[in-house]
């Protein structure tokens, strides 16, 4: 059962990964359908348009809050919590309660501030990215300099969190089967996500109407204030890109030093983001297939079998897995089936390094029937842990999304209508994102953002960070959010993989140190591999 996530992979990840595993192609080119859809969709849509420059006299008490700073539990963090209005419109109405986490400065030289992160989703936590990784994994001389902060955003984690559905209902949400074959199927699918939505919406209905990416970013600039800091300093992943931007956009005066690594284009509505997501998927798996035919042990072809082979291979494995599940050593009984091992391997696209993983677990379901290394990788994208509970990133991935923009397809029929464009986008993963897309349609409050270009004009120099060979974030839309911020500095890097700052390319990680420790941005185009 997908959504439209575009999670933060790192080493960190990885490592995640490969822990929970023994205790996660083709260059989208310049003249792509996906290209020409945004180029068209970025010219017709609206600017997002910039707030005033004064703080309006009813935020004021927020602005000028002190936070009372607590040890965290975790060593070297302090915490607190950071009051911002649930509604902007009404600020006197209720506040919501944000969770904070910084790690202060660590070293000699000038002082630089703060330096917020995000690693993406939505509905990633911010707080736990920065203590298990950001924290202590960010380079030495950035840590030296900046406090190391970050913040849940309001719905997310810590920060009065959407809440949808136990560990029992969510085992069976997410077992859900996205291709059916039939009407029966197609109801079920259907009742899957109207109780979603329905949970959802009894159990959290204050948060839903009020968990934007334009009040998140607000919420950021309250922060900002409170730090002390002049300008906001900012690296943000995936859907963090989203989020950094639109604080670019709101307040461009304010923006500092921002890096927004696996960009986001805010111009397209959410059957395009969706459609050229599985392309993307269908770029990292035919180079996941190139991959795997150089090894003999791929249990998808022979060695130097052409990656379509694979694709038809690992296809007609998930049809087999849909009619008979294989067992998977799940202490709950869950046993493997087609929606679980197509979750596996899509957790797997995100990091080249799980691709050993992914061989090693495709080969004990298909030649073993042993499904335990697919369903750990499926787990981890989910959040899942081995009590069977799942933190709340679905839930939050679902309300922000479901939000910002209006749902991909209304019905049923328009998405068997659309299912060709969807299978050519992905003969292998196609059919089941386009049936995901439709889990919108159904949500209890409806959408309050709509598709709009993000010019940002005024604000200093932003570097926006590409992937060739990303998933989540194909490179296109790197290419679409730099042509439409007025300042951006457009940084690629030629490889495999979500996001790339923090990933093993020395020439990604020295021009963002470069720009984050002396303002010195790389220049516009800058390629690495």
């Amino acid at each position: 059962m997908h959504t439209r996530r575009t999670p933060r992979q790192t080493k960190a990840t990885a490592r995640a990964l490969a822990a929970a595993l023994t205790a996660a192609g083709l260059l989208l080119t310049a003249c792509s359908a996906g290209d020409s859809m945004t180029a068209t969709s970025e010219a017709a849509q609206p600017a997002l348009a910039p707030l005033p420059s004064s703080t309006p006299a009813a935020l004021a008490p927020y602005y000028g809050q002190k936070l009372a700073w607590r040890d965290c539990g975790v060593e070297g963090f302090q915490c607190a919590t950071l009051k911002a209005p649930l509604d902007y419109a009404k600020p006197g109405a209720g506040d919501v309660r944000l969770a904070v986490a910084r790690k202060k400065a660590t070293g000699e030289g000038r002082p630089l501030g703060s330096l917020l992160v995000n690693p993406g989703g939505p509905g990633g936590s911010a707080v736990g990215y920065l203590q298990q990784f950001a924290g202590i994994g960010y380079p030495a001389e950035i840590r030296a300099r900046y406090d190391m902060v970050s913040m849940d955003p309001r719905g997310v984690a810590r920060s009065e969190p959407v809440q949808c559905l136990d560990g029992r209902q969510m085992d069976t949400y997410t077992q859900s089967d996205v291709t059916p074959d039939d009407r029966k199927e197609t109801d079920a699918l259907v009742g899957r996500y109207k109780k979603f939505a329905e949970r959802c919406g009894a159990r959290s209905s204050r948060l839903l109407r009020h968990v934007s990416t334009v009040e998140a970013a607000r919420d950021m600039d309250i922060l900002r204030a409170v730090l002390g800091d002049r300008k906001l300093n900012y690296v943000g992943a995936s859907y963090g890109t989203f989020l950094g931007a639109t604080y670019a956009g709101l307040f461009p005066g304010r923006a500092g030093r921002l890096v927004l690594d696996g960009a986001m284009d805010p111009s397209l509505s959410a059957r395009q983001l969706n459609l050229e997501q599985t392309r993307g998927f269908e770029t990292a798996f035919q180079a996941f297939a190139k991959d795997c035919v150089r090894h003999t042990d791929c249990p998808l072809g022979g060695k130097g079998a052409p990656p379509a082979q694979v694709g038809d291979h690992l296809a007609a494995f998930f049809r087999k897995l849909d009619a008979h599940p294989v067992p998977a050593g799940d202490a709950d009984g869950r046993r493997l089936g087609e929606a679980l091992a197509t979750t596996g391997v899509i957790a797997a696209m995100y990091d080249e390094a799980a691709w050993p993983r992914l061989r090693e677990a495709l080969t004990s379901a298909m030649k073993n029937n042993d499904g335990a290394g697919l369903l750990a990788l499926s787990d981890s994208y989910y959040e899942r842990d081995g009590d069977g509970q799942y933190t709340n990133l679905m839930f939050a991935n679902a309300a922000v999304n479901c939000l910002d923009l209006p749902p991909a397809f209304d019905s049923p029929e328009q998405v068997e209508k659309d299912l060709p464009a969807f299978e050519k986008a992905s003969p292998v993963f196609g059919k089941g994102l386009a049936w995901a897309s439709l889990n919108c349609a159904y949500w209890p409050v409806r959408a309050t953002g709509e598709p709009h270009r993000i010019e940002a004009k005024g604000a200093d120099p932003i570097v926006v960070v590409g992937t060739t060979r990303d998933p989540a974030t194909p490179y296109p839309w790197a290419q679409s959010l730099a042509h439409q911020l007025a300042s951006a500095r457009l940084l690629t890097y030629a490889g495999d993989g979500h996001t790339a700052y923090g990933r093993g390319s020395a020439c990604i990680d020295s021009a963002i140190n470069a720009y984050l420790l002396e303002g010195t941005p790389p220049a516009n185009g800058k390629r690495c591999s």
